[in-house]
């Protein structure tokens, strides 16, 4: 009898405590405190109904950043500051003011702190994962995106990996005129960067075998100006959140690094910044609106609004970056100049019922990365 108790303790104690033994599975959320005196990563368990309860800070090993002028929602001005990477458990986070990147083991709702290492340039903003490879976009001075190889749960610089943009930012960048993202295409053969309003150009790398890039970018206007954060679609079209004309716009990605058939669909809202996927449907945030918009996206790449105005939540204050759960049913949204995470529910028909709000961070807060 003594022995059946303690069996039932112990499966009783796995059942209430799954976290402990998932080993960098379990459901979680990520946030980025992005603190000027010392970033920190805070981790959130996700309950089966999407809301989220706090299990602990993590030091980043360096300081957040603020973008000029330093009072706008989004002081990283970027999308992909705080990255998940599920095939090796690990967690990448910018470090803006430090110029460094730091690495960590996810082992459940637990983090490990692995590396902080040199970012390769100033004011690091946007990380992409492709495999075992990393890119790491700078946003500060000319821009410069530096290569990384994911060895085990460190990451090491590619020498010789360095690509400048050409631009002509500070340090720190001026928020409309810092790149915005760096991201592979999901064959992992090119690598791209939006400028926003610094060229208003969209600048596609190709991705050599030894993990270096093209010599200099293929560089394509975008459709509409502003071109800011972006992801793709399940044929590899690039769809883009283009902030001037509040617009989504879809390409098809050449092999020379050209971007053909553009097409575009305003929402009527200011500011469309961020985008991300769920359940097929495509999430934007307007941070001059408040609002979030709901897409879809056609075969021939052509969006559509969801709904008669594509309008699916209003936010708090400053709407900035998003992410949605692995399985795509619940949406995350932060909140810039309240610093709060919005918890929704996807729907079936692309609208969003909301769950909560998650308070209690920072100001500054920006980055955020979900399982």
């Amino acid at each position: 009898m003594r022995k059946i108790a303690i069996l039932v303790f112990f499966f009783a104690a796995l059942a209430f405590a799954p976290t402990a033994f998932a080993g960098g599975k379990a459901p979680v959320v990520f946030v980025q405190t992005n603190e000027l005196s010392g970033n920190n990563v805070v981790v959130y368990d996700r309950g089966a109904d999407g809301r989220l309860s706090r299990a602990g800070t993590y030091a980043t090993g360096g300081n957040g950043g603020a973008a000029l002028p330093g009072t706008e929602s989004d002081h990283l001005a970027s999308q992909g500051s705080l990255v998940y990477d599920a095939g090796h458990s690990l967690l990448l986070a910018v470090n803006a003011g430090s110029d460094s990147v730091a690495a960590f083991k996810v082992q459940g709702d637990r983090l490990k702190l692995e590396d902080v290492l040199p970012s390769g340039g100033q004011f690091p903003a946007s990380i992409a994962v492709h495999g075992d490879l990393v890119y790491v976009l700078n946003s500060g001075g000319v821009g410069i995106v530096q290569g990384f190889r994911i060895q085990g749960h460190k990451v090491v610089a590619i020498p010789g990996s360095a690509r400048a943009l050409g631009l002509a930012n500070g340090n720190p960048p001026f928020f409309l005129t810092s790149p915005g993202q760096v991201g592979f295409t999901p064959d992992g053969q090119q690598l791209l960067v939006t400028t926003k309003a610094s060229t208003s150009t969209i600048d596609v790398f190709s991705v050599q075998q030894d993990g270096r890039l093209s010599a200099a970018p293929v560089v394509n206007l975008s459709a509409t100006p502003v071109p800011f954060a972006f992801t793709f679609t399940p044929s590899g079209r690039l769809a883009d959140g283009e902030a001037g004309a509040s617009a989504v716009t879809t390409y098809a990605i050449q092999a020379d690094g050209t971007l053909t058939d553009p097409k575009s669909q305003s929402d009527g809202q200011v500011a469309l910044c961020w985008i991300t996927p769920a359940r097929g449907y495509y999430y934007v945030a307007n941070t001059g609106s408040n609002t979030l918009s709901g897409y879809t996206i056609a075969a021939d790449g052509q969006p559509s609004l969801v709904g008669a105005t594509g309008v699916v939540a209003t936010t708090e204050p400053g709407p900035i970056d998003l992410a949605a759960s692995s399985e795509g049913d619940f949406l995350y949204g932060e909140t810039g100049l309240t610093s709060t995470v919005d918890e929704y529910h996807v729907e079936s028909d692309g609208s969003l019922t909301k769950l909560g709000t998650v308070t209690g961070l920072p100001p500054g807060t920006e980055g955020i990365a979900a399982s």
